[in-house]
């Protein structure tokens, strides 16, 4: 009897052992770590959006009061248990930490790097949530390696950047493909418009209107005292480096516009380059026009002219001749990029009216649908600021900025018909 009795009271007892840890192991999450070096901005600051941010992450210096703010994507909601991984150099530190209207302090001396957490915060709403820090006190240098994450939410549709930081800083590239009719294989001509409302020329934006298969064409804003009419062609010779391309593969400019500057560019592919600087302005529509045409000398002349509505004619940006190439225009598309990092934190919009193409018999063709798409910072979720779509009688696109939209990658889209092609003689443009 004795003995049945005590087998029973260590079956129980094992028996709450094992539910113990289980409950322990269930307690036990996940720690996330998103690198400040990639995901923390300077705000309030100007477009000093990265100062006191290195590879190394965020560097408090004695003095520096400033706010950085810290973004990651969360699907879903409940809450999480936020810290930081850390070290104090030369001294104590006093960090505020806040997500919203919730804040907390946090103390520490160490001088190598550990976890120091600050408690439980509530994620309300899906999207992009917001942690800022703040020096509050101390005599130390503050070195903050990452910002760490534990919890339900962190769990699974958790979003950050988590390398390649060059281009998370500049943000989703967005593009709008344009579809244009099976039977229309020799297209000549390609004109559309750009519209950037007001607010909307952040620094660093690129809005690209006439793309094709074998270069772009839009306007851009470089700085505060500059912007740019671009027009780019590839070489068919493929190449960061401008210098490596053979002579005959060159591109060869044949004629340019005045004011208009002409040369190599490389980086991403190499070819010839134009651009004038002119300072174009919101809330006003300039119209973009652009010729391909396949030589006999397995050639291609592509001619882009641009339309300012202030001077009322066409003006000639540039002419050049692509070698080893036969083709007419295609893969006709827009797109929206930044190519500061520094600006990544702001968001920028442009849109887009009254796409038509001309074939080789010099029929006018509306172009009103198109299909959005995005770059690889977007397809691999490191930043899901991006968004396109159409508005009445335009499309438009929209990136940066960790806004709360997002539009599905390869999603169709159509605009208002104007059934009015733009009157323009193309046997006398300049």
């Amino acid at each position: 009897m004795q003995k049945q009795r005590f087998s029973q009271v260590i079956a129980a007892a094992l028996l709450v052992f094992f539910l113990q840890m289980g409950a322990g192991q269930r307690n036990v999450r996940a720690q996330v770590f998103i690198p400040t070096a990639g995901n923390s901005w300077v705000i309030d600051n100007g477009l000093q959006t990265t100062e006191n941010i290195g590879e190394a992450g965020i560097l408090f210096k004695s003095g520096f009061t400033k706010t950085f703010r810290t973004f990651f994507y969360a699907e879903n909601t409940g809450v999480i248990q936020l810290g930081i991984r850390a070290k104090a150099m030369g001294g104590s530190a006093h960090v505020k930490i806040s997500m919203g209207q919730q804040e907390k302090l946090i103390d520490f001396n160490s001088d190598s790097f550990d976890n120091f957490w600050a408690g439980d915060f509530e994620i309300g709403q899906s999207g992009y949530q917001q942690v800022d820090l703040v020096s509050v006190s101390g005599d130390a240098e503050v070195q903050i390696s990452d910002l760490v994450v534990t919890g339900r939410p962190a769990e699974s549709g958790f979003h950050f950047m988590k390398d390649e930081f060059y281009w998370g800083r500049r943000g989703p590239s967005v593009h709008l493909r344009f579809l244009v009719p099976e039977e229309e294989q020799e297209v000549t001509y390609f004109y559309n418009e750009i519209t950037v409302p007001e607010g909307q020329d952040v620094m660093g934006s690129y809005f690209m209107a006439n793309g094709f298969g074998q270069g772009y064409f839009g306007i851009q804003v470089n700085s505060e005292t500059e912007r740019r009419i671009l027009f780019s062609v590839w070489s068919p010779f493929h190449t960061d480096n401008p210098d490596e391309i053979p002579e005959d593969q060159r591109i060869m400019l044949l004629r340019k516009g005045e004011g208009v500057y002409t040369g190599e560019f490389g980086n991403e592919g190499s070819g010839g380059q134009s651009y004038k600087r002119f300072m174009w302005k919101t809330e006003t529509t300039y119209g973009f026009l652009l010729k391909g045409v396949p030589g006999d000398d397995n050639s291609t002349t592509f001619t882009a002219w641009f339309f300012d509505p202030e001077v009322g004619d066409w003006e000639l940006i540039a002419s050049f001749s692509r070698p080893k190439t036969n083709t007419y225009l295609t893969g006709l598309h827009s797109f929206l990029e930044n190519f500061i990092p520094q600006t990544g934190l702001f968001d920028r919009k442009v849109f887009y009216t009254n796409q038509w193409i001309v074939n080789a018999d010099g029929n006018w063709i509306e172009l009103n649908q198109a299909a959005f798409s995005a770059d690889a910072t977007a397809r691999k979720n490191a930043r899901l600021d991006y968004t396109g779509g159409q508005l009445n009688d335009a499309f438009y696109l929209r990136n940066c900025g960790f806004i709360n939209e997002k539009t599905t990658i390869g999603d169709q889209f159509t605009r208002e018909a104007s059934n009015q092609h733009p009157q323009i003689d193309l046997d006398t443009l300049p």
